[in-house]
């Protein structure tokens, strides 16, 4: 299938006490550039995120958001700091003997010292963690790929349609092409009995004229090659897949072939037509800039 790089795609759960929430936003670039913003307690699952990003996507600025909130209650244990309490306590009692102050040394204030207590808490499970996100990230990219798909298959439509007009455009220059040359034929014939009068024509001489027209104008091989294009068109779109350079390279071999025809043409009917084709390239340029 053909993707968009242009997409969105969100996914929520609850998942061991935590409610992990990601969204995945992009828009077109030439290579992948994935960006990962998360809680930086959670760091260490950003290079993980990355690479199942970089699984499912070929191209495009990748925008990824993740927000944790914990749910569950935390399981935190406070202990007395004993070393660390009985030394303010001694050097409190100290400054009771030694100095005329009030001893109003209570236990109300020893807490308010700092590192009186150890506050413990239970230490995180790192790899169950990164697979939850992960399982959230999945899921995310999953909404986030059927989204560009739709936009693809949207475009590919698109594509088509405009490759259709494209070849109905070539096949008029075609049919056109070899009456330009009769044409320029019988106005070269015309023009040389109103110079010459009464003289007699040379046959032989409007034949060689009229070939030496027919040569450089011929289109043959331009419109062959623009009809092989549409082929392989055709064949990338059908083929899916991350196309988007290829069709890059493709258009620029049909606009060149294009401009060719354009150059040969004195006919102002076969112009309209290359106007006409030019016209949906540049369309159908404006479309694959988008396409993984």
């Amino acid at each position: 299938m053909v993707h968009s790089m242009t997409g969105y795609g969100r996914a929520m759960q609850s998942l061991n006490g935590k409610e992990i929430t990601v969204e995945l936003r992009s828009v077109n670039n030439r290579f992948l550039d994935c960006n990962v913003k998360m809680p930086r307690a959670f760091s260490y699952a950003e290079d993980p995120v990355k690479q199942a990003v970089k699984q499912a996507v070929c191209r495009g600025k990748v925008d990824v958001f993740i927000t944790i909130q914990i749910t569950a209650e935390e399981n935190v244990q406070v202990r007395l700091n004993r070393p660390v309490l009985e030394g303010y306590l001694k050097a409190l009692q100290t400054i009771a003997a030694d100095y005329p102050v009030r001893d109003d040394i209570s236990a109300t204030s020893l807490t308010r010292f700092p590192d009186v207590f150890l506050v413990q808490k239970e230490e995180e499970d790192e790899e169950r963690n990164v697979a939850d996100i992960l399982c959230v990230a999945k899921e995310a990219i999953s909404a986030y790929n059927a989204m560009r798909q739709t936009e693809g298959a949207a475009m590919v439509c698109d594509l088509k349609n405009r490759a259709a007009t494209i070849l109905d455009y070539v096949s008029r220059i075609e049919a056109r092409s070899p009456q330009t040359v009769q044409e320029y034929r019988l106005r070269l014939e015309n023009k040389l009995r109103e110079v010459l009068e009464n003289t007699a024509i040379d046959e032989s001489r409007i034949l060689t004229e009229a070939a030496i027209f027919a040569d450089k104008v011929c289109v043959d091989e331009e419109t062959v090659r623009l009809r092989s294009h549409l082929d392989q068109l055709e064949t990338l779109l059908n083929g899916g897949g991350a196309i988007g350079r290829k069709l890059d390279f493709l258009l620029q071999e049909m606009n060149r072939e294009s401009n060719t025809i354009g150059s040969k043409c004195n006919d102002l009917e076969l112009t309209r037509y290359v106007v006409e084709i030019k016209s949906e390239l540049e369309k159908i340029r404006e479309q694959i800039q988008n396409i993984e």
